[in-house]
């Protein structure tokens, strides 16, 4: 199982739970291999070069339907050259400020905005990650002027808000909870259609004035095109079978994450509308493609 992502963080002890369990039923090592970097086109096409024979799968994040737009060229075909096998789980975005901004409320912080143009500024994780794409997205539907400042990943984005180098990040739940509890973040509003079991109190973006605000943000599993159908069928229900499971479906949850599962057909579908969803949000940005 090859992880778009750098050891350690909540994707990789998912990922890892995942391939125990599957060591476990198959009765054969499943193991998972980190190949991090270029908004997950090193995994992806490491992943795509592999026989189709069942033996190498790809775990990706949503940046799997950002890179069609962002890259001018990818090392494979989002649409032909990979399989959807299943959207895993989705994870719920939150908009944090540093404690000093003067502003306890969304709507108080566009106001902020608007009467202080380019003052304040957002972290990202670079251009064309999730959290930069979730902060322009924002700024298009609230006509404000906040200015980017990216950094190598999340965790120095995270550092740099609490520095007050930066002054607004989008984060994960997880990892935003515990700088929150230390009273070194502040939230305003979560990213997700409903509000979070984490944080009951925090409303949507959309509740908090926000409309039409909506960010996609996954989870899925992938497989080499040409693929048996079969092969495809087993691992889907099988990793069904693990999502339920008591101690992976606790800790998905716990991260404040939602436990999707899909079918090779919907999470299909989802895909290609997340595609063409990330595409409008980067050309209404004006964001730059990368080679």
């Amino acid at each position: 199982m090859v992880l778009t992502m750098p050891p350690g963080p909540s994707l990789d002890i998912i990922t890892r739970m995942i391939a125990n369990k599957l060591t476990e039923a198959w009765k054969q090592p499943v193991v998972v291999e980190n190949r991090p970097g270029a908004g997950g086109n090193i995994g992806a096409g490491a992943v795509v070069k592999s026989e189709p024979d069942g033996y190498t799968f790809l775990v990706a994040t949503t940046g799997s339907a950002i890179s069609p737009s962002i890259y001018r060229k990818l090392p494979y075909d989002p649409f032909k050259d990979l399989v959807p096998v299943s959207q895993i789980y989705k994870l719920s975005f939150v908009m944090v400020v540093h404690p000093d901004v003067p502003a306890k409320t969304v709507a108080e912080l566009v106001a902020y905005a608007k009467a202080n143009p380019g003052r304040l500024n957002y972290g990202s994780s670079g251009a064309g990650g999730t959290p930069h794409l979730a902060a322009e997205l924002f700024k298009s539907l609230t006509g404000t002027d906040i200015v980017q400042v990216p950094y190598k990943g999340v965790a120095p984005m995270s550092v740099a808000l609490i520095t007050n180098q930066v002054q607004v990040i989008f984060t994960t739940l997880v990892d935003a909870q515990q700088h929150m509890k230390a009273g070194k973040m502040r939230a305003l509003a979560v990213t997700e259609q409903n509000r979070s079991a984490l944080m009951p109190d925090v409303p949507t973006m959309v509740e908090a004035g926000v409309q039409g605000y909506e960010l996609p943000n996954w989870i899925g599993m992938y497989a080499p095109a040409g693929t048996p159908p079969e092969i495809l069928t087993k691992l889907h229900a099988e990793l069904v079978k693990i999502l339920a499971m008591p101690d992976v479906k606790d800790y998905i949850l716990k991260g404040g994450n939602e436990i999707v599962g899909s079918t090779p057909e919907e999470f299909a579908a989802t895909y290609k509308a997340d595609v063409a969803k990330f595409a409008r949000i980067i050309k209404d940005a004006r964001i730059p493609q990368q080679d």
